[in-house]
């Protein structure tokens, strides 16, 4: 449906209300007391029928107001020949008067119009037929003298004579109207141009409350089948609308609120089930002052309403990452902990504070923690950390700040508290609850330094670094504990840096010398193996290889020192190493070495040079190094387990695997620690962890060394749980290359008395 038949009604209007209907001259109207039947008769005649009275003396001034009226007005008998015109006739179709009285009325008709004079006289004549729609005023076209076509319109009347019925038409052309009808058509073409090409759906309804009017976007919008609305069925057009809405019931009232307050205009949305929100705007349609129906708009905006909910979810992410950054810039994101830059910034203000108020920071990290990385994973690495988080949270008041500053070093600033040490006493108890992760029961353990704002003023950095200190010095006396800063502290730290400096120099000059301990194997009764043992005196004096090794390692010399033992074994001990298969040499290989990716192959081209049998060389490491994330540590083992090389597994029993795991190392021997060797005592202990290791390596293939035998009785237990090898100082202490003999020698004396004590139990 389209806005035509909206605007036929208002050219329809326009054209009765501006016209002078031409029926005002038909019928019985009175002119100064003539009726038209009189009139026209005095007009054809000159004079007065018979049947009039009135005096002739007028004739001739009606005659004169006939021929004045500006309407042309024919007369046209039965037979449809013209019998009268007036002056006005005349002159609208171009003929004299002689040359239209007796001719027939369709000379005076366009082509297309010159029927209907038969039906149009008998309904006029007709006593039970419309009359009035027959003295309706209708449009024609009619046929000037030049051939000439014009628009005119007609209004006819019957003229009762005692000549016989006869048909008065009035004409009018419609020349003035045409050029305000092409304008008025122009301007409602405009007008219907205009709406159709709007973006919003019109809706014209009348104050009837039917629909008077549409455009076609309405009927996109909405998707209204063209036959619905050919159909004229408004209720069926307003059921299909409010079947596509979220809330029809809204709508309806509304509309029902409107209607009631006809003057009233509203502006709301509508929510469609399909996701859609249109815009609708209504106001009255008023005519002057009256108000004839009311017109709606619909503008779609959903586009807009996505947009505008675009953008304020954009804005929403942009606050909640405005809160992520500044989380992130001061939180630990995995603890949820204060982070560096936070706990700085609260002890710079803690320190410029009032001068009476106690400073105390407690630096931390945990022990071995490398460890749980290694073999249960970062995973369960993390989860340690979030509970030690927990833990330290909960060790202190609320005021207190405890802040994470990366891997598993944490920190806690106290400000105001009375005792210092009892926090950090509580700390240590708390962390050394036991705590399961990934099914395995983990003993977290912590190094804590403890450091106080004193009189002197210091920096925060300076009171972190003395907590540093502190938690060094709580390492070097044990772990698992808390030490005080004290100035002495310093010293430590100053030896630490100087030692490094030391081992570099002493690696530079190739001081680091070699002492071999031999392993013996008890059932053979002689020596089977030496292990080379990393020896650096300095000034005069031995330093234990458990203060410099560690700083090897950390300051990456290990890997030169390695080299340097191998070297150094493979010459010194070549000469016995020939005396037999059986024979063979020992190692220690730490992480770090093992990270270096061409170490696999420095290892075989040493060998190789030095003529040394691979099948010879026994590489000792701890289980950490098989729980390398890459697998790259185990792949350098799995290159030289292929040329020959073998594998122990060191310290077996201390670290956080378990037995079960044995078959999945690469290894071809374990080395049982000391630890579980110093059970043994009297030799009479029933000590099944020790036959369990014994026993679970021989199942799986693997040769078994014990370390750290001290005892007759020790070696005797061991032998009888047919352990494969023992190594200590019962045998004999670590020797160098000139003492290797003597190492023998003593190693062979062991042996016989081992067993002359096991013939005497």
């Amino acid at each position: 449906m389209s806005l035509g038949p909206l605007i036929e009604l208002a050219e329809t209007k326009d054209l009765r209300q501006n016209s002078i209907s031409a029926s005002s001259i038909s019928g019985t109207i009175l002119l100064r007391g003539w009726t038209l039947n009189e009139f026209l008769a005095v007009s054809r005649y000159g004079r007065m029928t018979a049947a009039s009275a009135r005096p002739e003396g007028t004739a001739a001034s009606y005659a004169a107001l006939f021929d004045s009226l500006p309407d042309a007005v024919l007369v046209v008998g039965s037979d449809g020949v013209i019998t009268q015109v007036n002056a006005a006739a005349e002159r609208l179709f171009g003929y004299g008067r002689l040359r239209l009285v007796g001719q027939d009325h369709r000379m005076l008709l366009a082509e297309g119009y010159r029927s209907g004079f038969d039906r149009l006289f008998a309904a006029l004549r007709s006593e039970s037929g419309d009359i009035a729609a027959a003295q309706t005023p209708f449009e024609s076209y009619g046929l000037r003298s030049d051939g000439t076509e014009f628009h005119g319109e007609v209004a006819c009347s019957l003229l009762e004579s005692e000549d016989g019925p006869s048909l008065v038409a009035a004409v009018r052309a419609t020349f003035h109207r045409q050029e305000a009808d092409a304008e008025l058509r122009e301007a409602m073409s405009l007008l219907s141009a205009t709406l159709e090409s709007t973006a919003d759906g019109i809706l014209v309804v009348g104050a009837d409350g039917k629909i008077a009017g549409i455009n076609e976007q309405f009927t996109k919008m909405w998707g209204i089948p063209r036959d619905l609305m050919a159909a004229g069925d408004d209720a069926a057009v307003i059921d299909f609308v409010l079947g596509q809405l979220s809330h029809p019931e809204s709508f309806l009232n509304k509309v029902n609120e409107l209607y009631a307050r006809p003057t009233a205009e509203s502006h709301d949305t509508l929510e469609f089930l399909d996701g859609r929100t249109f815009e609708r705007y209504s106001r009255p349609q008023r005519v002057g002052n009256v108000v004839v129906g009311r017109v709606w708009s619909f503008r779609d905006v959903t586009p807009r309403r996505r947009a505008q909910e675009q953008a304020r979810q954009a804005m929403a992410d942009l606050a909640e990452q405005a809160e992520q950054l500044k989380a992130m810039a001061f939180q630990d994101p995995l603890t949820g902990l204060a982070n560096r830059k936070l706990f700085h910034d609260q002890l710079s203000e803690a320190l410029h504070g009032r001068s009476s108020t106690a400073v105390d920071v407690l630096l931390l990290d945990l022990d071995d923690f490398k460890e749980v990385n290694d073999i249960l994973g970062h995973a369960a690495g993390d989860q340690m950390l979030v509970e030690v988080a927990r833990r330290l949270r909960a060790c202190v008041r609320p005021d207190d700040t405890v802040a994470r500053l990366g891997g598993d070093e944490f920190v806690v600033l106290l400000t105001g508290s009375a005792d210092a040490e009892s926090v950090a006493e509580r700390i240590v108890h708390s962390l050394n609850v036991p705590v399961w992760i990934e099914g395995s029961m983990l003993r977290p353990s912590l190094s804590l330094g403890i450091a106080s704002l004193c009189a002197d003023a210091v920096a925060a950095s300076e009171l972190l670094r003395r907590a540093d200190v502190a938690m060094y010095a709580a390492k070097a006396a044990g772990k698992n504990r808390y030490m005080r800063f004290k100035p002495e502290m310093m010293t430590a730290l100053v030896q630490r840096t100087d030692m490094e400096a030391g081992l570099r120099l002493a690696v530079d000059n190739d001081e680091i010398r070699v002492s071999y301990q031999p392993v013996v194997s008890p059932h053979l009764g002689e020596v089977i193996q030496f292990e080379a043992l990393a020896r650096w005196e300095r000034d005069g004096r031995n330093v234990p290889p458990t203060q410099f090794i560690p700083t090897a390692e950390r300051s990456g010399l290990i890997s030169a020192i390695g080299q340097q033992m191998m070297r150094e074994s493979f010459i010194q001990l070549g000469a016995w190493l020939s005396g037999g298969a059986e024979r063979s040499l020992a190692v220690n290989v730490s992480g770090v070495q093992l990270r270096d990716r061409d170490f696999a192959g420095n290892v075989l081209g040493t060998a190789e040079s030095h003529g040394m049998d691979p099948g010879q060389l026994v590489l000792e490491v701890t289980e950490s190094v098989f729980f390398d994330p890459d697998d790259h540590e185990i792949s350098q083992l799995a290159s030289l387990r292929s040329a020959g090389v073998r594998v122990a597994l060191d310290d077996f029993g201390t670290g956080y695997s378990s037995l079960g795991r044995l078959q999945d190392l690469p290894v071809d021997a374990v080395k049982i620690d000391q630890s579980f060797v110093s059970m043994v005592r009297t030799g009479a202990e029933k000590l099944p962890i020790l036959s369990s290791m014994i026993n679970m390596a021989h199942s799986l293939g693997l040769s078994v060394t014990a370390e750290g035998i001290e005892t007759a009785e020790q070696a005797a237990y061991l032998t009888d749980l047919q352990c494969d090898a023992l190594q200590g100082f019962l045998f004999s202490v670590p020797e160098s290359e000139s003492g290797l003999d003597q190492a023998i020698r003593r190693s062979a004396e062991a042996l016989r008395a081992l067993e002359g004590l096991r013939l005497r139990r």
